[in-house]
């Protein structure tokens, strides 16, 4: 749960930081994250969970 809660705020960050440079929209970047919303709630996210838990494991066995 924690990882998933500053991976969230790592990536509001970045988003944040694209929006005030200019490089990503409000709307473009409003439509990723209703998109990213909704996919939470199909049946590919334990497939995209255990993805990043694995990705994040084998980053942080370095």
């Amino acid at each position: 749960m924690a990882l998933s809660i500053s991976l969230v705020v790592l990536l509001g960050i970045i988003v944040l930081i694209l929006v005030r440079t200019g490089y990503q929209r409000i709307l473009p970047g409003t439509a990723v994250c209703l998109f990213g919303f909704f996919l939470a709630s199909t049946g590919i996210a334990p497939t995209v969970n255990s993805a990043i838990s694995s990705l994040t494991g084998w980053i942080s066995s370095f």
